[in-house]
């Protein structure tokens, strides 16, 4: 039995649940049976854990054909009308990436429109039942239907609770649209159009540095962008095209090197050199050593994170690549979190309360980590001076 095996069935029950919450948030958990399961090792868990993981993915795979009609029903809805459009992330990572969907956490479907169709496909989505929430730069968000009170506890169930995003992309991109070069990929009976190979691969890593340069993310996208890299192994014409496509830009060169990086200081060297001889390897030293430093910790982070990656926001900025939020905003915020419960029609009195008081709670803990983590962040900031200025003696 291998000493990884050999360990975890020996891991004492008290060490089990803060494991399952970590394989929760971290959307590993379904990653996580699936390779138990298909190396024979199931007796390996706890007969609790086990069943628990079980339920979990019965529960997912039904969440997922739910979202799979929906995602259907959208795309008729969108080529009945003509419509330019393509899918983001979600299903179309599927095979190259994500082989069964059921396993990976989805909660929300993405399109990429024309800003000029945003309006008709707005109709389209509204008399589905969605409705506009909000809009963020380019991005319009619309839910239908009441969400129910986040937990861990109905994390993979079926909700009524649907949430679509639509990405609008300026006419003015000509030749670089990327809604000009999208493929078809026949998925559940429907050819939905998916991004060109290269344009997915590219959007899927700066996505994940995206999150990598914040508070807390998913380790499970590190796998799946891991997968994605050995499916295209061998392809030396697809990792010549990415080069020719992102070479000159310093974000994706740097960002596609942070997290090729970053997997491979974390799970093995996994990636090709016609990959990491322009991203990884030309890496700044401060930043291959922040990776060395704080990957570790960044990947295993449990919810809700840290602030460590303020460490590396300052690098990259030193390396010519300017932060979204300044220091002290990202330290400390200035406006309060995001209401996490809507009023309903006809609210009660004690179901508002009861809303004020899950509002409050999640304050003070928001609170709570913006004060512990600034300051353990200023310092590791110091001790991170430290060490640099002493590797650069």
């Amino acid at each position: 039995m291998p000493a990884e095996c050999e360990r975890l069935q020996k891991l004492p029950s008290r060490r089990w649940q803060p494991l399952l919450t970590w394989l929760d948030t971290s959307g590993l958990a379904l990653y996580f049976l699936d390779r138990v399961t298909q190396l024979g090792r199931c007796e390996m868990l706890p007969p609790a854990v086990l069943a628990r993981l079980q339920q979990n993915l019965v529960d997912s795979t039904e969440r997922t054909s739910s979202m799979i009609a929906e995602s259907t029903a959208i795309h008729l809805s969108l080529q009945k009308a003509g419509l330019s459009y393509a899918v983001l992330k979600g299903f179309s990572l599927w095979p190259v990436s994500v082989p069964k969907p059921e396993l990976r956490s989805q909660l929300d479907l993405d399109f990429l429109i024309p800003a000029g169709s945003a309006p008709e496909a707005r109709r389209i989505l509204e008399a589905r039942g969605f409705r506009l929430k909000a809009i963020c730069g380019r991005s319009w968000e619309f839910k239908a239907g009441t969400p129910g009170r986040a937990s861990l506890k109905n994390l993979y169930k079926p909700t009524l609770h649907r949430s679509v995003e639509l990405h609008l992309e300026t006419n003015d991109r000509g030749s670089d649209s990327l809604l000009v070069r999208t493929e078809k990929l026949c998925f559940h009976g429907v050819y939905m159009p998916v991004l060109h190979p290269v344009d997915l691969f590219l959007g899927q890593g700066l996505h994940l540095y995206k999150h990598v340069c914040g508070e807390f993310w998913r380790a499970a996208h590190l796998i799946e962008f891991r997968r994605h890299v050995l499916t295209r192994y061998h392809d030396t014409a697809f990792w010549q095209e990415l080069r020719t496509l992102a070479e000159g830009n310093l974000r994706a060169t740097v960002g596609l090197g942070v997290i090729t990086l970053l997997i491979s200081r974390t799970m093995g060297d996994f990636a090709p050199e016609e990959l990491t001889c322009w991203t990884s390897d030309p890496l700044p030293i401060r930043i291959r050593l922040w990776v060395e430093r704080y990957g570790h910790q960044s990947v295993f982070a449990s919810h809700p994170g840290s602030k460590l990656y303020l460490v590396l926001q300052r690098e990259l900025e030193r390396a010519g690549l300017s932060a979204k939020r300044s220091l002290s905003h990202a330290l400390l915020p200035t406006r309060l979190p995001p209401a996490i419960a809507q009023a309903s029609a006809n609210e009660s009195l004690s179901a508002r309360l009861v809303r004020y008081r899950r509002q409050a709670d999640f304050t003070l803990f928001r609170l709570r980590f913006h004060l512990v983590e600034g300051l353990r962040y200023l310092w590791e900031s110091n001790r991170w001076r430290q060490y640099v200025n002493a590797r650069d003696r």
